[in-house]
């Protein structure tokens, strides 16, 4: 029968129309701002770093591997290595920057990250009278501390905090068994 999925259709938007009067899981839109934040704690639009303690830069988890850098599709990371006086260069990014115009949001620097420091934010509202500073993001507006991360997704924030736990357990398990097995190759005096 011809018109038969257009007919299906009607019926889904009828259902939902219908149900929104009853249901206010059943509504489709809400009115932003007044009806509240509707975001889910799977939603995803741009990433931002986790530092923790209290000093953002001295308890960032990013080591500028540049790896969320290769693997971005769009290209719109841009990492620079930190030095101190000498030249050496630092364990963590000097510019961390991503141009949130060219960020297609695909999380791809989240999966690569070892040290589980770049996630996605859930904030949307990204808009500025100024057109030019507004979608640049440098590494002070990307740090955010581990208290927000928990806040906006509590079920990855915990499960990041215990797989980083883990890995330090078992660097300090292996660096004592190194302490032991040192002290017992070295004659006794």
């Amino acid at each position: 029968m011809n018109g038969q999925g257009i007919l299906k259709g009607m019926l889904v938007t009828a259902k939902n129309f219908f149900g929104s009067y009853v249901s206010r899981e059943r509504l489709t839109t809400v009115s932003y701002p007044e009806g509240g934040n509707t975001i889910k704690e799977q939603s995803r639009n741009i990433p931002f770093l986790v530092f923790d303690g209290e000093d953002p830069v001295a308890g960032m988890r990013c080591t500028a591997c540049q790896k969320c850098e290769k693997a971005c599709p769009p290209q719109c990371i841009f990492i620079e290595k930190d030095k101190d006086e000498r030249g050496k260069a630092l364990q963590r990014p000097k510019v961390f920057d991503i141009d949130a115009s060219v960020c297609m949001g695909c999380q791809i620097c989240v999966e690569v990250c070892p040290f589980e420091s770049i996630w996605m934010d859930s904030n949307f509202e990204l808009s500025t009278f100024n057109r030019f500073e507004g979608l640049q993001f440098n590494r002070e507006k990307l740090l955010k501390s581990n208290t927000y991360f928990h806040k906006i997704h509590p079920q990855q924030a915990q499960a990041s905090d215990d797989r980083l736990a883990e890995k330090e357990r078992k660097r300090l398990e292996r660096e004592a068994a190194r302490r032991a097995e040192k002290s017992a190759s070295e004659p006794q005096v």
